[in-house]
């Protein structure tokens, strides 16, 4: 039975509003909005009626009004700094918001150390989670390799993200590794003649480019819906994290629910949910995926228990 505290506590969240902002941009943060309103009882559609507002999109704020933020306790999410390329204009950009945040969020111990370095506001580091109703294992690889025309017989290795730089479809995205996940390919390929390659994703130009001068075979499935990238993860025997700056990315997170072997290098979320042995150091032959250890890890983030702790957050940010 709750005491007297604990039921006023859980008041207390109920009765808080939070108001998310739209990113509007193909880009898991939509993604997010509508799994916060579709799950969480602390949502309101309209700023005006917010205790505290999330800008979990950074570079959004400018869309809200500020002369209503000005009342309101602000969290903003960063989901990674990429420091090499934090030019002065972006600095600029950076401490103008700064001015109107209470609080920030970042989706990792990694995003943390970055931002650590630009402010000294608390910092709340907590992974997004993860929807076990749109990401799930299914037990039938073989018909859904047939389903998606992907050999049998093959090996396939997967990556669902994109490789280049906004409209130019030609410069690699190098935040993204997709020149580190041609070379751990191109290992795999020396000792793997049933090599194939599974993308996703937008902008994967460069990786297409590449591996069609490597002679790899690969099959590209550009816009698919959840539940096509849901039985895309289950044609899988490996997935690759190549990146060098993440927040995220919600790969690991994916497939640590479905229980699909990946690999990474150590970024983002890697050293938070997977094993110390699935982090690659030199070659893709440095690294084993634990598929057990991954999936225990992604259990707490999994919906609903996955938003109490964003819901605990809010409520003492709310109260400060």
């Amino acid at each position: 039975m709750l005491n007297v505290y604990e039921k006023i506590s859980n008041l207390t969240i109920q009765n808080m509003k939070i108001y998310i902002n739209k990113a509007r941009e193909s880009w898991v943060v939509d993604r997010f909005r509508s799994e916060w309103l579709k799950h969480s009882k602390n949502k309101t559609r309209f700023l005006k009626q917010a205790d505290v507002v999330w800008i979990i999109a950074p570079w959004t704020w400018q869309n809200l009004n500020t002369s209503i933020l000005k009342n309101k306790k602000i969290v903003c999410t960063i989901h990674h700094i990429d420091l090499d390329k934090f030019d002065k204009k972006q600095k600029e950009e950076f401490y103008i918001r700064d001015k109107f945040i209470d609080e920030y969020h970042v989706p990792s111990n990694s995003s943390y150390k970055q931002l650590r370095k630009l402010t000294d506001k608390k910092i709340n580091a907590i992974p997004f989670w993860i929807d076990n109703e749109k990401f799930f294992h299914i037990n039938n690889k073989k018909e859904i390799r047939n389903r998606y025309l992907i050999p049998e017989d093959k090996f396939v290795v997967g990556s669902f993200q994109r490789d280049t730089e906004g409209s130019d479809l030609v410069s690699p995205k190098l935040s993204k590794g997709p020149d580190l996940l041609i070379k751990y390919l191109n290992e795999m390929n020396v000792d793997n003649e049933n090599l194939f390659i599974l993308l996703s994703g937008y902008r994967r130009q460069y990786i297409i480019k590449e591996l069609n001068r490597l002679n790899i075979d690969y099959k590209f499935i550009e816009r698919p819906s959840f539940k096509v990238l849901n039985e895309l993860y289950n044609t899988l025997d490996l997935y690759i994290v190549a990146s060098r700056v993440e927040g995220g990315p919600q790969s690991i997170m994916e497939c640590g629910l479905i229980q699909v072997p990946i690999v990474s290098t150590n970024v983002g979320l890697a050293e938070e949910i997977l094993s110390k042995k699935s982090i690659i150091v030199n070659d893709i032959n440095s690294a084993t995926p634990d598929t057990i250890y991954a999936r225990e890890k992604v259990e707490k983030h999994i919906l609903p228990k996955g938003i109490h702790e964003f819901e605990k957050m809010f409520k003492r940010i709310n109260e400060d």
